[in-house]
């Protein structure tokens, strides 16, 4: 795909009054002091045939980087003439996050993936929210929202879905669409659950894309703040069997997993003493009852803390930084989960 130069409106693109072809766009979401426009940029590949419409979106954090390169990739390599349906894309959703190198807006210091579906009126990440969820309401049917982990962790990478009641896509559909990325794991989480950090979960993208029936669903890119070109690479790939998941792109031989690792049960490990995180263990592996995740030293170098479990976890992520205080987080496991077939 080579975007063209001129400016389409997007509805103009995404109804019928423009043809087959590669568009660019934007989402007009507010303005800054000095007058600049603060828009969210919007690149569509539409294609020669009937098919739904693939919605991607990433940098819903400012600084989660992967998801946005995963996506250049992939629109680059897919042609409109071979194409059934349309992909539309927001690499950059949160642009003023992006910018500032942020997780969150710091125009009013929130998080834009706990503010949806927005407020027209409110504050600029409810307005950031309005603006991207209306038209993802209108005509998206498949929302993928690319995150990573921060920038203190290392994840191999998985997926994240939730569970949204009546109405919302059967989870058999959920797994059987995000298997395409071969995540490490699939975690269910629901939006109330005590085991995540505090926030509005129920304002995430994909679940209120849920809501409204639509398939939706996370993929975490490894750490945040950096480029990491395999798990862009998987990222890309896992995109390209998403299409062809979904007859948008015809079938080349690259099969998607046959079966998906299932968390059902989750939790944040904190440290209880400050000083020096050293790992004994690494990302998207199984860690054994009994065994060593991390020691922490202090600034002694003595040991004041061994970190471990009584049961298998699965470590979905763990800190690379070793300065901690009492109350950090280290790692992010899985505590319970089976294995699903998604043929």
């Amino acid at each position: 795909m080579t975007m063209p130069l001129t400016h389409e409106v997007l509805a103009d693109i995404l109804g019928d009054k423009l043809s087959a072809g590669c568009f660019r766009s934007s989402i007009r979401a507010g303005t800054m002091a000095s007058g600049q426009p603060i828009d969210l940029p919007v690149s569509v590949i539409k294609g020669t045939r009937p098919g739904p419409v693939l919605w991607l979106n990433g940098a819903v954090h400012g600084d989660e980087i992967n998801g946005i390169l995963a996506i250049f990739d992939f629109m680059e390599s897919v042609a409109w003439e071979n194409l059934a349906g349309t992909i539309v894309a927001t690499p950059v959703s949160n642009v003023t996050a992006l910018d500032a190198r942020t997780k969150r807006v710091p125009q009013d210091d929130q998080d834009l993936d706990q503010s949806f579906p927005g407020v027209s009126g409110g504050m600029l990440s409810q307005r950031m929210a309005y603006a991207l969820f209306e038209e993802i309401r209108t005509h998206a049917d498949v929302v993928v929202n690319f995150h990573t982990m921060n920038p203190y962790f290392d994840s191999a990478p998985y997926a994240v879905y939730k569970t949204a009641g009546d109405g919302a896509p059967a989870e058999a559909e959920l797994l059987a669409a995000l298997s395409c990325f071969s995540p490490f794991v699939a975690c269910r989480m629901s939006v109330s659950s005590s085991a995540e950090l505090p926030g509005n979960n129920s304002g995430a993208l994909d679940y209120q894309c849920l809501k409204l029936g639509k398939l939706a669903f996370m993929i975490e890119l490894g750490g945040g703040s950096r480029q990491e070109a395999a798990y862009v690479e998987a990222g890309t790939a896992g995109l390209s069997r998403l299409a062809r998941h979904l007859k948008m792109l015809a079938d080349d031989g690259d099969q998607k997993p046959d079966n998906v690792m299932r968390v059902t049960a989750r939790r944040h490990v904190f440290c209880g003493e400050g000083g020096f995180f050293r790992q004994h263990a690494e990302a998207g592996t199984t860690l054994k009852a009994g065994e060593p995740l991390g020691t922490i030293r202090s600034a002694f170098g003595h040991l004041v803390e061994t970190i471990s479990f009584d049961a298998d976890v699965k470590i979905i992520g763990l800190r690379t930084d070793p300065v901690v205080h009492s109350g950090d987080r280290v790692a992010f496991v899985g505590l319970e989960w089976d294995g699903v077939d998604v043929r």
